[in-house]
Order: structure tokens, then C-alpha cells, then sequence
């Protein structure tokens, strides 16, 4: 095999964006679309010169695909990729990988019984400022963490809510900004800053007309008793993103795309065991930092997917990597409805709870004009 057949299951805005991806990249070839709305699907099918289907079971079962693509709304993830793996096809799941860590544990079992490639759309994770950062962090050039925080302030207007009945809804969406905005940044806190073993937190609707949440806030603890802070929610402009990760031997700020490394010498742990003088302090340095020039984006995810396939690549964005995201969403998500601290790994019963309690009680939407544009900024 020289080229990876790939089927899109949900071919609205991100489903059509990765359908871009697939048709630029060598080592990928479209095999077949699928979409419950029939006029979307045969539309895309009729443009692509693929087949369609609005079943995606029968997508799964048609022989024309090697892999899968989910791009549908978050619920489905986990039941498609199941699917997939049971008739032995490879999974790259848009994000989250599912609304629920109990669901992402049946995922999960799915993907290493199947013994197929399991990636996720964390394009972030490929920019080089980003696979520096990651690399100083695994080098331990920042010695023991110490302190961690997030800003990831987004903005979404009531227009983007109205524009599917699913948006903004407990039934639909499973949350708000936690699920749908913010897992891009998570992943990149929890691949920089380690997932934290409690969470106490703060979450509301501020500004939307939703039943989910526009705005969380959590204050966060580790298992080395370092301590951490984050921020998100849908109502701020201009949107800003700041990762600060503090060790004993220097800090990485990661600000708006832009990364600093800072270097302590001695360490503050040695210097404050050794140093004598109450008005010295361990010197500071910006250390300078050479990015790599490396492909990044949506289009890389997918290459490194097909290239896991095919030569064996390692998966930038692994499945079993994905779960970080959606607990530390769930821990915030339940800390915040309960207003108590929640430990991690989350209780899968008690959040499944949470979770059948607000879907029992979510609303179907009356004033929605469907909208299923493309988000202009995934080809970046």
C-alpha cells in the first residue's frame, strides 16, 4: 500500500477541511464521504468524485477505505472509531476524542484490541514552538516543575451558537468552551505542564444564551505539590493564549505563538539552601532558542497519520494521549457543577451522572438558522 484510503464521516465545516487536506497530500487518497444530512452528502460526494453514504456503518463496511476521519459533533466520536476499529481500519478522531473519560476508556480498549494507528486532530501540538517546548520539558532543562498556568481566553458570538441546533447544548455538545474551544489548548498544557492530580473550579454562563458553559476557571494541584492555575471561556477579545511552565531551574512562556526560555543558575532550590546574602538572588538568562523549520497544521496531522500507517511514523497526537484532555475537562467540568475540589482520574460514575442529569434536562433549540461554514482559520 502506497496511499492510505481515507473515508470522512461529517462533512460540515472541519469535515470539509480535512477532505482539503486529503485531496493535497501524497501519501492520502479520498475513498468515500459520509454525512447523516443527504443533501451535504451527495453534494460532497458529487464535487469529490467519491461515493457516499448517510450511514456511516456503511461506510466502515464498504471495502473502499483503509482509515477513518471523524469529524462529527463530539458525541459520535467514540461509536464511529469503535466501529472502524471492529472492522479493522485506523482512527483519526477530531477532538475531543469523546465528551466522557468512561466513554474514551471504551475507545481506547477498541483501538489496542484492533492493534490499528489512533491519532487526533491536535494540530497545535505540530508548530515548532511548540515541539521545542516540548522537547526542553523532556530534556529536564527546567528542572522539577513548580508552578503552571494556562490563559486561553476565546470569543464566539450568539450568531455561532444559533448556527446548529447541537451547539450550546448539554444534549448535543456535552459542554461548552471546556469541549469544544479549549481542548486545543488542554492538550498543550497537559503535554507541557503534566495533568494535575486535583482540580478545584469555577464554571458559568456569562454572556450566551446556552445552557453550557462560556467561562471556566480552576485552580490546580500536582502530584509533586506544585500548584497551577487556568483560565478559559468564549466572551474576550482579542484572543490571547499564555502558558507559563516554572521548574527550579527556569521557566518556558509560550505567549500568542511566540516561546521564552528562561534559565536559573544556581537552581532556586540550591541557591536558597546555600546562599548567604539576603539581597542575592540566582542569575537569570533568556536562553536563545532555534526553531526548526517544520510543516504544521491540520495537513501535518494527517500526513503523520498516514505516514504511522503506512512506514510506521510515531503518531504526533496519540489516542492514548487524548484522554489527558478530557479529564482534566471532566475534572473541571464536575468541580465546578458540584463546587468541590475533584481528584484525577475522574470518578467515571459520578461524572456520567453529572452528565445524564444535565442531558436530562437540556432543551431543544427554537431559534436556529443552520449554518455549516468552514472555519477560515483551519487551512493555517
Amino acid at each position: 500500500m502506497d496511499k492510505v484510503r481515507i473515508g470522512v464521516v461529517g462533512c460540515g465545516g472541519m469535515g470539509q477541511g480535512h477532505i482539503k487536506s486529503i485531496k493535497e497530500l501524497p501519501e492520502a487518497e479520498l475513498g468515500a464521504v459520509s454525512d447523516v444530512d443527504e443533501e451535504t452528502v451527495k453534494k460532497t460526494s458529487r464535487e469529490n468524485g467519491v461515493k457516499g453514504f448517510t450511514d456511516y456503518n456503511e461506510l466502515i463496511n464498504s471495502s473502499l477505505v483503509d482509515a477513518v476521519v471523524i469529524a462529527t459533533p463530539h458525541y459520535f466520536h467514540p461509536p464511529v472509531g469503535i466501529a472502524a476499529f471492529e472492522k479493522g481500519l485506523h482512527v483519526l478522531s477530531e477532538k475531543p476524542i469523546a465528551v466522557t473519560v468512561s466513554a474514551v476508556d471504551e475507545f481506547l480498549k477498541a483501538a489496542k484490541k484492533s492493534g490499528k494507528v489512533f491519532a487526533v486532530m491536535y494540530q497545535l501540538r505540530t508548530s515548532p514552538a511548540i515541539r521545542l517546548a516540548r522537547k526542553i520539558v523532556k530534556d529536564g532543562r527546567l528542572g522539577e516543575i513548580k508552578r503552571t498556568i494556562m490563559l486561553d481566553p476565546n470569543y464566539r458570538s450568539q450568531a455561532y451558537y444559533s448556527s446548529a441546533g447541537w451547539r450550546g447544548t448539554w444534549k448535543g455538545e456535552g459542554g461548552g468552551v471546556l469541549i469544544n474551544q479549549a481542548p486545543h489548548g488542554i492538550d498543550l498544557f497537559m503535554l507541557l505542564g503534566g495533568l494535575p492530580v486535583r482540580v478545584s473550579a469555577s464554571v458559568r454562563t456569562r454572556l450566551h444564551k446556552i445552557e453550557v458553559e462560556d467561562e471556566a476557571s480552576a485552580v490546580l494541584e500536582y502530584a509533586n505539590g506544585a500548584w497551577g492555575y487556568y483560565y478559559t471561556s468564549t466572551c474576550e477579545m482579542p484572543y490571547t493564549q499564555r502558558i507559563e511552565i516554572c521548574g527550579d531551574k527556569g521557566k518556558l512562556v509560550y505567549a500568542d505563538g511566540i516561546l521564552k526560555m528562561y534559565s536559573v543558575n544556581p537552581s532556586i532550590s540550591q541557591h536558597n539552601a546555600t546562599n548567604q546574602n539576603m539581597w542575592t538572588f540566582p542569575e537569570v538568562k533568556e536562553e536563545p532558542l532555534e526553531l526548526q523549520e517544520v510543516e504544521s497544521g491540520h495537513k501535518e496531522i494527517m500526513r503523520n497519520f498516514c505516514a504511522a500507517i503506512l512506514h510506521g511514523e510515531e503518531v504526533i497526537a496519540s489516542g492514548e494521549e487524548g484522554v489527558w484532555s478530557v479529564e482534566f475537562i471532566n475534572a473541571v467540568n464536575l468541580s465546578g457543577r458540584l463546587c468541590k475540589p475533584v481528584n484525577i482520574p475522574v470518578n467515571r460514575k459520578e461524572y456520567d451522572n453529572l452528565m445524564d442529569s444535565l442531558i436530562k434536562s437540556s432543551q431543544e433549540k427554537t431559534a436556529v438558522k443552520v449554518q455549516r461554514v468552514t472555519d477560515p482559520r483551519i487551512s493555517k
